[in-house]
């Protein structure tokens, strides 16, 4: 029973370590620094980081929005462009947010590179000119208000991802959250706030790939043959087993 244990946790580490080639369902990205209060920047946010790193080792090529070429108080219909991938719109509640770096808006938001950023507290939506296949951005002082955020995705097909931000916690967070699709492509995206209105959102550097720039990280030989060492190690065990019977 110890020899069955050790193969089915060598296979589960195994099969962690592989990401999956091909997927029906979207590949999220996600990684959330909890902040320091609504006055008070994080001066870095490296879980956050780290989550956008592993977006963009699937990626080539991408286009980054920073809003730093527009001025405060601008709104929808907000035209934006992605290297790549095309023009997008911003449509619907927002707008243009400025903070000096290395402070807040006194309310727990501030922009991640330059001081641009956008900001809103209800429905807005992204409308892009040429199917998109990845998509991922910063936000910031996110859940602070019990704020859930929420992606509706449509075009080639429909999906709905949860950001799994935490809720009721310190001003000033910091996360990211980033996906890929090899199956559907979307030509429009609707950011939903479960507190419209109470939790004020604010989001930087968007991130937006087509198909052919999203190149998927092929898993190491020694992983893949870690996974194919468990499989096959398991499957000796369970042979034994009915031949002993």
């Amino acid at each position: 029973m110890r020899k069955l244990t050790s193969l089915v946790l060598l296979l589960g580490v195994g099969l962690l370590l592989a990401p999956a080639i091909s997927s029906a369902v979207p590949v999220t990205f996600f990684g959330q620094d909890l902040g320091l209060g609504e006055g008070t920047p994080l001066p870095s946010h490296p879980i956050s980081d780290a989550a956008r790193a592993s977006f963009f080792a699937n990626l080539s090529g991408v286009g980054t929005e920073t809003f730093e070429s527009y001025g405060a108080g601008t709104g929808a219909p907000l035209p934006i462009a992605f290297s790549g991938a095309g023009t997008a719109t911003l449509l619907g509640n927002g707008s243009i947010a400025t903070v000096t770096p290395g402070t807040t808006n006194g309310f727990g938001r501030y922009a991640i590179s330059g001081s641009n950023y956008w900001e809103s507290s209800d429905v807005f939506s992204i409308s892009f000119s040429d199917p998109i296949a990845a998509f991922g951005f910063y936000g910031v002082d996110i859940g602070d208000f019990s704020g859930q955020l929420k992606l509706h995705m449509t075009g080639g097909g429909t999906v709905d991802l949860t950001v799994p931000n935490g809720t009721n916690i310190a001003g000033g967070s910091v996360l990211y959250y980033g996906f890929y699709d090899l199956a559907t492509t979307y030509t429009a995206i609707d950011f939903g706030n479960t507190a419209p209105g109470v939790d004020f959102f604010a989001f930087d550097n968007m991130s937006v790939g087509s198909l052919r720039q999203v190149n998927p990280v092929v898993p190491e030989p020694g992983t893949l043959m870690l996974v194919g060492a468990g499989l096959a190690g398991l499957a000796r065990i369970r042979s034994r087993k009915k031949s002993s019977k």
